[in-house]
């Protein structure tokens, strides 16, 4: 898990990477002050290195003198071997109350200028400018756009006396095809319920590093900003992907054409709550799925970690899914023991039956572990699991022998829910405290086969990912438990587990240079 250093009081905001070479380069938001854009550099993804920051406040005066917030860099289509960061900024002059787009460009993704500034504001004759300073030259009202970019009031709100009073006009995301440029941002549409005009905002660019604004891309009419979007097309279709603040969800819509309506499947939500702000890649093996984390997913603006990336996949059906990204393969070291267990609790009748195909686990009454002999810390668990009776099952993990504390993550696999709870013991003394009761994240999926399902269990340093079947259900980072039993949960029903393997993976490390992980 990729973050800022600990005790710091920074923490990492929205990201976006760009693969180049055979490197990953991340550029990340460092809360809360947003006064530079970080960079780090990987090849696997999983083990990050900081190097010199590419972004920084303007000096007083100028248009991004306040704050800096999310960026998009691709490559430059007009000057190949360089590239170009759109990012969004605030002054200070506006108290923070307008937000707008720049950019800036690079030779080498590692030293970054910021393209010239040839612009007074819209709505006010002051230009930013200090004294003693050369004048900048004024705005061109007739120009098909210069930097910094707002929105036009022809199709968004672009006064702040508007909606909400302050204007969304921010994380650009910049798509190109064939000889045709586009820059999306989140931006409001200037008509409706208050709360309900978030889109994506488009503009065109009409010639190089100029852009004209368009209609709107697309309008759920449901929400108050369609935050961090992202284009793409994929199996000859369209994908919009957007994250939401009012349930911190990444959802997706899809169309046959651009100019045609977007739709929804019944599910278009691509993670679990508490990841936000996706982005994504194009690497050598397709796209990938970045975000951040938030654990407790309400507060936004601490505590961030950068998950390991998802492969995102496009299924016969047309719908999106996120799977494990296959770099996990390399952290495997070797198997742990598979063929013996142990029932931890004394309390119910219990029977345990081994073959070479299979083992199955009984608890006719009561709540049962059923925990295999080793002590793990970072593993990856790998079983079909069907139901033979009516009841209760589940995986249990990081487990303490005497205590029972753990990872308790409980599996319907009749009604296809997951649950993942960190389940623990206070100090002695401490009255109702000693109940140490967490539930970290649940999700939901469509049950082929009634009573079963292959599944996956990562747990690497403080990241936990559960697939039931290839997508992933569940994606999260938490630190209470670092280490114990895995074992099977079993209740008032009889289970059985096929195909079980349990693979002790190399543990992720933090260097000095500030590879952040775990």
């Amino acid at each position: 898990m990729y973050t800022e250093t600990a005790g710091s009081r920074k923490t990492l905001g929205d990201v976006d990477v760009l693969y180049h070479d055979g490197l990953y380069h991340l550029f990340h938001l460092v809360l809360p002050n947003h006064d530079f854009i970080a960079h780090a550099v990987s090849d696997n993804c999983l083990s990050w290195r900081r190097v010199e920051n590419s972004l920084f406040l303007g000096h007083p005066g100028s248009w991004d003198d306040s704050m800096l917030w999310t960026t998009h860099v691709s490559a430059d289509p007009h000057r190949p071997g360089s590239w170009r960061m759109f990012y969004t900024g605030l002054s200070r002059r506006d108290h923070g109350a307008k937000q707008r787009i720049g950019m800036a460009v690079s030779d080498d993704l590692y030293t970054w200028r910021k393209s010239p500034v040839n612009w007074t504001d819209r709505r006010s004759d002051l230009p930013y400018d200090l004294p003693g300073r050369p004048e900048q030259p004024p705005f061109d009202h007739d120009a098909a756009s210069c930097f910094p970019l707002g929105p036009h009031g022809e199709y968004y709100e672009s006064e702040v006396d508007e909606g909400r009073h302050w204007l969304s006009w921010r994380d650009p995301f910049y798509y190109r095809e064939d000889d045709r440029g586009w820059l999306l941002s989140a931006g409001r549409v200037n008509h409706g319920p208050v709360v309900r005009r978030g889109c994506v905002a488009v503009m065109e660019e009409t010639s190089p590093n100029f852009f004209e604004p368009r209609p709107p891309l697309h309008h759920p009419a449901l929400y108050d900003d369609v935050e961090v979007p992202n284009l793409f097309q994929i199996g000859g279709e369209y994908y919009l992907i957007g994250s939401m603040r009012e349930d911190a969800k990444i959802r997706y819509w899809h169309t046959q054409q651009i100019g045609k309506p977007w739709k929804s499947y019944a599910d278009n939500v691509l993670l679990a709550a508490g990841n936000y702000a996706g982005r994504i890649t194009k690497d050598d093996q397709g796209i990938l799925l970045w975000s951040f984390f938030t654990p407790g997913t309400t507060d936004r603006v601490t505590n961030n970690l950068m998950p390991p990336p998802k492969r995102l996949v496009r299924t016969e059906r047309g719908h999106l899914e996120v799977r494990t990204f296959e770099g996990f393969e390399s952290l495997v070291e070797g198997p742990a023991e598979t063929n013996s267990f142990e029932a931890l609790k004394i309390e119910h009748e219990q029977q345990v039956t081994i073959d070479d195909e299979s083992v199955q686990f009984r608890c006719e009454c009561g709540f049962q572990i059923f925990a295999l002999p080793d002590t793990v810390a970072c593993f990856r668990l790998r079983a079909k699991v069907t139901m033979l009776s009516e009841g209760k099952c589940g995986i249990a993990f990081r487990i303490d022998r005497e205590t029972h504390d753990g990872y308790y993550l409980s599996l319907d696999l009749f009604k296809g829910v997951v649950q993942l709870r960190a389940w623990g013991s206070g100090p002695d003394g401490s009255g109702e405290d000693m109940m140490q009761f967490q539930s970290l994240q649940s999700n939901y999926w469509e049950v082929a086969q009634r009573g079963e399902a292959d599944l996956q269990l990562l747990a690497y340093g403080s990241y936990v990912e559960l697939s039931i079947g290839d997508r992933v259900m569940l994606s999260l980072a938490d630190q209470t438990f670092t280490e114990g039993s895995v074992g099977f949960c079993v209740e008032s029903a009889t289970v059985k587990v096929q195909n079980l393997t349990l693979d002790h993976c190399t543990p992720p490390t933090q260097s000095d240079e500030h590879l952040a992980n775990g």
